[in-house]
């Protein structure tokens, strides 16, 4: 079998295989709901039960499109990072962005006690920590490509962002160590990560970002490829390398800090995933992986998402937890068994 019916065939199944892993997200939880249920309900037509239908439009099918595009947003950047840098370890995080949002966040949360009581009101809002995590994110980004744009090494881009996450992991623990239980309790809370809290505006903002993001990367495919033989290879080619470097940090800032800022720092998916869709399609061709790093992301966070929600159980688990649980096995064994070939 030639390389691209296989592709085909795998494309296909990984795509029917990411709309029944959709169906089943929002059928399973705490109440389970009949597939023919949510698929009346998401139609537009009427479900026999009423409470059904709030179920899965008001809570279910905002959390597994939340899904969705994290999983989507964050594969992809680390996709980026790690040919970016030609380092496998290298994830959406590497440039500080998560830092930098838990930065605001911790200010927030944790500094909200010295400030006026009507002030700390506003900023402890959903909103108000979105907004905090957002400013960090940011701030830190534009640290990072006013840096990249002095240095011409990218290994000093990442070095630097690196810094830049142990500086601001050093304010956060500083400002932990004089904060209450009460405080503390409600920042590890958003640091596991959450998918449920979105309202719809919230989700149509991140959905925008997320699509920015992903379209800068598109951009980015053919500079990819040139830079998997290095820098100097890629010049040669006549890649304006500046150019390419400053679009592929931008598109990786967008995507992980507007997802850090509405879910949460979400741990392995950017990751792990794009070296799963490496083993599975046997490639580094960026025009496939770009696809199927985009499909595997979003299957493997509406997995995670199942198991955290523990069908027919009222508790939900922590969503940081269950990608790392998950997919830390998974990526061992792959290359395990891909060594096991040679």
């Amino acid at each position: 079998m030639n390389n691209q019916k296989r592709n085909t065939i795998l494309f296909s199944l990984l795509f029917i295989g990411l709309i029944v892993l959709f169906f089943v997200n929002i059928s399973l939880g705490s109440i389970t709901i009949p597939f023919k249920e949510v698929y009346t309900s998401l139609s537009g037509g009427q479900s026999s039960k009423s409470t059904w239908e709030y179920i899965i439009i008001n809570y279910r099918l905002p959390k597994a499109i939340t899904a969705v595009l994290v999983g989507m947003g964050l594969s992809i950047s680390g996709l980026l990072m790690q040919t970016l840098f030609r380092n496998p370890l290298a994830g959406p995080y590497v440039l500080g962005l998560s830092s930098g949002a838990s930065l605001g966040v911790a200010f927030v949360i944790l500094g909200a006690s010295i400030l006026p009581s009507f002030l700390s009101g506003i900023l402890l809002s959903p909103y108000g920590i979105v907004l905090a995590s957002t400013l960090g994110s940011t701030t830190v980004l534009l640290l990072v490509l006013l840096v990249s744009q002095r240095l011409r090494d990218t290994m000093a881009i990442l070095i630097v962002g690196l810094m830049f996450g142990s500086f601001t992991s050093a304010v956060v623990g500083v400002l932990t160590y004089f904060s209450s239980a009460e405080q503390l309790q409600k920042f590890t809370f958003w640091s596991m990560g959450n998918l449920g809290n979105l309202s719809w505006s919230s989700i149509v903002i991140l959905s925008i970002c997320v699509l920015l993001g992903l379209f800068l990367s598109l951009l980015s495919i053919k500079p990819l490829n040139a830079l998997l033989l290095g820098e100097n290879y890629a010049k040669s080619m006549g890649l304006n390398f500046n150019k390419a470097r400053l679009i592929i940090i931008l598109a990786t800032s967008i995507l992980a800090g507007s997802i850090t800022a509405y879910a949460g720092p979400i741990a392995f998916i950017g990751l792990a995933v794009p070296h799963i869709a490496k083993l599975v399609f046997q490639t580094s061709n960026h025009t496939v992986l770009f696809w199927s790093t985009l499909l595997f992301g979003a299957a493997i966070m509406l997995i995670c998402d199942v198991v955290s929600q523990m069908p027919g159980m009222e508790i939900t688990l922590p969503i940081n937890a269950i990608t790392s649980i998950l997919g830390a096995p998974v990526v061992i064994w792959l290359l395990v068994r891909k060594r096991s070939f040679k």
